[in-house]
């Protein structure tokens, strides 16, 4: 049996964009073990079995690469100990893209209980 597949069009591949993610604290320093997590937002045809995500650590650098990932927008999620979750949408539009992310410290606690509880909670 022959198979004619002239004049066939096949959908092209989307493009993709490697993203190189660097994430430094509030003095300029590598946060490393940083969890890195990037999510389709659009720019990907989300179908079933198709991974909607990508969860990846930093290096001690406070370095991450991504594989090649769908062009579109994308949100980007930092979460490391010690410092404030940062969260931020971008486009992808390039081979390749480089995106400074700089942790800060977490802010301090208030209540507004005029009578906070003192010692260590009670179990």
């Amino acid at each position: 049996m022959l198979l004619c597949v002239a004049g066939l069009q096949l959908p092209a591949a989307s493009p993709t964009t490697i993203v190189h993610v660097h994430v430094v604290n509030d003095s300029g320093r590598p946060v490393g073990n940083a969890e890195v997590i990037v999510k389709f937002l659009e720019g990907r045809f989300l179908k079933p079995k198709k991974k909607e995500s990508w969860e990846l650590r930093t290096t001690q650098e406070g370095k991450v690469t991504t594989p090649g990932i769908p062009q579109g927008k994308v949100l980007i999620q930092i979460s490391a100990k010690n410092y404030q979750t940062f969260g931020q949408t971008y486009d992808l539009d390039g081979d390749e893209q480089t995106v400074e992310i700089q942790l800060k410290a977490p802010q301090p606690q208030y209540t507004t209980d005029p009578n906070p509880p003192s010692g260590p909670p009670k179990k």
